[in-house]
């Protein structure tokens, strides 16, 4: 497979660019594989989906302020810091993106802050750094101060105050994302409520988002794709609910990603293509995904490439808002 056989035609205007005022006012394409149809929808109707005896799935992951500007230190010029995975218990060592890149050799020192620095140390095979703060303080308050919300480089403006909780799902638990599982942003306490009293179970996961999740993919041959390892956990309670449920549904890829990789290891790499066998995966609610990523595979992998694709086509002519803070789609 090719991963140009994963592409779709997206005007940039439907990039949604702020969150709506409501959490849960998004527009909701429900997809059924047994029949191949869609119909539209709005999320406010989740709930009317789930039956007794289901289990929701939920990436309690919570996102951090792990986007960082300073500069060289003995230089002015515009440094960012994106860190994507921590790599040492105290919170200290990062892995690490750096711009620019082509002049931030090992032994570089950056200066975010009066509280905080950054010193690259290593190189990796995609460009990406290993890199050691210092700071003057417990290091994840310090972030909390000098860091910013790591919005995705398709929504064209600056992080405000307001995506610190909006950026965030109101089940966020576990910290260490540094990006949010976008399906969860559109519940609220009250569909939540509303999905306990449809009779279904909720089960909590945490799968820390970082570049297997989000970094484009670096080969066109599917087969040849090889995703970073993101820490998860599936508490022993979580799988007891799925174990007992007469179907799982899962909130966003990350929590399929969870669920259908080896529960015994820290660490998943595991890339969803079609031809994959679901374990656990009986229905996903999703966003929309941006052409020829590891995610849009996965979306088709669990609905079909056809019917996938006809899906999107669709979201695209019927003004769908597209990506983080965009619309959704349940796929059944």
């Amino acid at each position: 497979m090719l991963l140009s056989d994963f592409d779709y035609h997206l005007p940039e205007e439907l990039i949604a660019q702020e969150p709506l005022a409501d959490r849960a006012a998004s527009r909701m394409l429900v997809v059924d594989r047994a029949t191949g149809t869609w119909q539209d929808r709005s999320f406010r109707q989740f709930p009317s989906f789930l039956h007794p005896g289901d289990c929701l799935v939920l990436n309690d992951s919570r996102v951090f302020p792990s986007r960082l500007y300073g500069h060289r230190e003995g230089y002015s010029g515009h440094v960012e810091v994106f860190l994507t995975q921590q790599e040492s218990a105290d919170g200290l060592r990062w892995t690490a993106l750096v711009r620019p890149g082509r002049k931030m050799r090992s032994g570089e020192r950056i200066v975010i802050s009066d509280e905080l620095a950054v010193e690259i140390v290593g190189r990796g095979e995609f460009g990406e750094r290993t890199v050691n703060l210092s700071s003057k303080g417990e290091i994840f308050d310090v972030l909390e101060r000098a860091g910013h919300v790591p919005l995705p480089p398709y929504i064209r403006r600056p992080d405000t105050l307001a995506d610190r909780e909006r950026y965030q799902t109101v089940f966020a638990r576990e910290r260490g994302s540094v990006a949010a599982p976008t399906a969860g942003l559109h519940f609220t306490p009250e569909i939540l409520d509303a999905c306990r009293a449809a009779g279904a179970a909720i089960a909590r996961v945490t799968l820390h988002v970082g570049l297997g999740t989000f970094q484009p993919l670096h080969t066109e041959i599917i087969e040849e794709v090889k995703l970073h390892s993101e820490s998860f956990v599936v508490p022993p309670e979580a799988a007891s609910a799925m174990n007992a449920a007469s179907r799982v549904v899962a909130v966003g890829t990350t929590s399929v990603r969870a669920i259908e990789s080896d529960p015994a290891r820290p660490h998943t790499s595991l890339f969803i293509s079609p031809g994959f066998r679901f374990q656990r995966t009986g229905a996903m609610l999703t966003n929309f995904h941006l052409p020829k990523s590891s995610l849009l595979v996965l979306v088709c992998a669990f609905a079909g490439r056809d019917l996938a694709l006809s899906t999107y086509r669709h979201a695209v002519e019927a003004r769908y808002r597209f990506f983080s803070y965009g619309d959704c789609m349940l796929i059944l």
